[in-house]
């Protein structure tokens, strides 16, 4: 498998590398305790390593999945040597989040066949999801499309104030309303907005309330339901903000919001200040929903396109 002879660009790399330390030091001090004084991998290293695996966040079943893929190679190729894991880690978590997310996107992008493409952005409360959306704004104006933004998060006065605060920044209309409007009606008339404005990209922030499933599940429904009045086949892409250093907190999240719609794409932030950065690894695979952005950092420029194969090489560089 040559999937790391690639040159990454230096700068978003550095960054990322920067962004994973607390995890990559955490794991690797894990990792040499699981293999002292052992020169060949068998199944107590194997024990450990799974070990190592669920206290990294990477979760228990996509944990059993990598030792059985590493098993496996061991039966093959009869011996393998404790210097030889930290490269075999490597080549089958990459080949792991490949089933997830195939393809290998670099930037910013959106369909050209789809104006203006509508992003609907949901998640809790305080994972970063308005912060991502700011982010996402700016990226795509500094890509050049124009973007319109929906805040229809009106469960909450500082949801409504905060993402116009992020639109003043990044210099981008914003459709908003009282607090306490009909987030379905903030929606339609942002896409009416975008429409009238040629815009290329709307993004939709919604409330993130969980303590009742049923009225989320019946608000975000409703707002879907609303906006394909103005485009039929909206939202294009329903992206799910999961604050990374939450650990298995964010997995519960996922299974959560994925319980109550349609989720198409994930954004894992704040993976900077915390040593959980396995979480990315585990709810990849076990969602089977692809991770589109990691938040690495606080600057605006620190939200990334998630790149599989630079997530792992920085993981376990």
């Amino acid at each position: 498998m040559n999937f790391f002879k690639k040159i990454f660009s230096s700068e978003k790399k550095e960054t990322l590398d920067k962004g994973l330390e607390k995890s990559k030091t955490s794991f690797f001090s894990k990792l040499s305790k699981a293999v002292a004084g052992k020169s060949k991998v068998d199944d107590e290293v194997l024990d450990n390593l799974e070990e190592v695996l669920v206290t990294s966040d990477v979760g228990v079943n996509t944990t059993l999945k990598v030792i059985e893929r590493i098993e496996d190679r061991v039966a093959r190729d009869k011996y393998l040597g404790t210097d030889e894991l930290n490269k075999i880690l490597r080549e089958e978590i990459a080949a792991l989040l490949s089933e997830t997310n195939s393809g290998e996107a670099t930037e910013f992008e959106i369909p050209a066949d789809k104006k203006p493409y509508v992003l609907m952005v949901v998640g809790v409360n305080g994972v970063g999801k308005t912060t991502t959306i700011g982010k996402l704004a700016y990226q795509f104006k500094k890509a050049g499309k124009k973007v319109v933004l929906g805040a229809a998060d009106t469960f909450r006065a500082a949801a409504i104030d905060q993402l116009q605060v992020w639109a003043d920044r990044v210099d981008v209309p914003i459709v908003r309303q009282n607090m306490g409007s009909d987030p379905a009606s903030v929606a339609f008339d942002t896409l009416q907005s975008a429409v009238s404005q040629d815009a290329d990209v709307v993004i939709i922030d919604t409330a993130g309330r969980l303590h009742n499933k049923v009225n989320l599940m019946n608000e975000l429904s409703k707002v879907k339901r609303v906006m394909q009045k103005v485009i039929g086949d909206a939202p294009h892409d329903v992206l799910l903000v999961l604050d990374g250093s939450t650990g298995q907190n964010a997995f519960e999240q996922a299974k959560q919001f994925t319980a109550a719609t349609e989720v198409t794409s994930l954004a894992v932030t704040k993976l900077d200040g915390t040593a959980k950065g396995g979480v990315v690894i585990g709810i990849s695979d076990q969602f089977k929903i692809p991770v589109k952005y990691i938040g690495v950092g606080e600057g605006i420029e620190d939200l990334q396109v998630f790149n599989k194969y630079e997530f792992v090489d920085s993981f376990f560089k």
